[in-house]
């Protein structure tokens, strides 16, 4: 078993690889690294292990470096899922103790494993934060996905659906990054910047799909959505404040359920979630059951397992005071902010 770091000849056999894997996901392709590496300053130090010739398995790794992390080896950056995709034990292995080495050769803080499930864990110490949802599809009518999702949210569904919401896809990014800059201020998130969802769809093309909720004509909600592997990925979406009463969300969702069953999508992630938000309540009313993502973390010069989320006590402060900053100016500091939280 040999582990080098992938060349970019080699890109197509790794998507290829990750294609195949039943535990590949977007973030694993190389688009994703070719997006990172127009946008952020952060450094790719993807593995391979290599049997026989031939690929075993794959590790997308990214050194950080920023006054708040400080250094560290992440799988991957901005991703909800990563980790090690391998074919075997022996080569998860493999990969599992270069990665250790490598974080150890480049001095870093720690190195944290995104993974989405329990047969890519590498043996690191748990980081239990986060769960995600997914809702299992086959082909349904309106009245059939109603009639799957619980009480309190096929009543808010119900209430949207007598507004007339129109939907839409777009390969425009306008109104998209618009209500999402509007969102994240409210959130007291700095917003990432146009040119990182450009290379998002630049490096996907047909993977990435974006679509708006319009309703009387004006942009209510949208999204920005993964379709890979079956399966639909709403990643991204925002909805503006002032519609709030008309469940633009729970349209937009539904909507998105909907169109994934009709055309023949196996299965609809909601994305990850931080256990006790409000995000969390959300989509855990969709009736998806919530699945456990095992993360892991390696402490190498860190003494605590770190936390640099919106919800850590040290941050609540910023975020309230960002939440009150004007829109402009938001969106000009946002960008220069959002990698410093990767």
């Amino acid at each position: 078993m040999r582990i080098r770091e992938a060349a970019p000849e080699e890109f197509a056999a790794w998507d290829a690889f990750v294609d195949r894997h039943p535990h590949g996901t977007v973030f694993h392709l190389t688009a994703w690294r070719r997006a990172l590496e127009r946008v952020f300053p952060y450094a790719p130090h993807c593995l391979v292990a290599e049997s026989g010739g031939a690929i075993a398995g794959v590790l997308p790794l990214f050194l950080v470096k920023n006054f708040l992390v400080g250094r560290a080896l992440i799988s991957s950056p901005f991703a909800v899922y990563g980790g090690i995709l391998a074919e075997t034990g022996e080569a998860r292995q493999a990969l599992a103790e270069a990665a250790a080495a490598l974080a150890r050769r480049l001095e870093v803080e720690h190195l944290e494993l995104r993974n989405a499930f329990e047969d890519q864990c590498a043996g690191f110490a748990r980081l239990d934060r986060y769960v995600t949802f997914t809702f299992p599809l086959e082909p349904l009518s309106a009245d059939e996905l109603l009639a799957r999702i619980p009480k309190k949210t096929r009543n808010m569904v119900r209430k949207a659906r007598r507004f007339p919401y129109q939907v839409r896809r777009t390969r425009s990014l306008d109104g998209f990054y618009e209500l999402l800059a509007h969102n994240y201020r409210r959130l007291g998130t700095p917003v990432f910047p146009r040119v990182w969802f450009e290379a998002l769809c630049e490096n996907y093309g047909g993977a990435v799909d974006v679509r708006e909720v319009l309703l009387d004509g004006r942009l209510a909600a949208a999204s920005l959505n993964f379709l890979y592997k079956g399966e639909m990925h709403t990643f991204y979406a925002a909805s503006r404040a002032e519609y709030l009463p008309k469940a633009p969300n729970n349209y937009l969702y539904f909507d998105h359920l909907l169109w994934a069953a009709e055309h023949g999508c196996r299965s609809f992630d909601f994305g990850r979630s931080k256990k006790g938000t409000g995000n969390y309540e959300f989509k855990k009313h969709w009736g998806a059951a919530p699945r456990e993502l095992p993360y892991e973390v390696l402490l190498v010069r860190r003494r605590e397992m770190p936390n640099f989320t919106p919800k850590n006590p040290k941050y609540e402060l910023a975020a309230k005071a960002w939440s009150r900053l004007p829109l402009g100016l938001t969106k000009r500091l946002g960008p220069r902010l959002i990698g410093l939280f990767p």
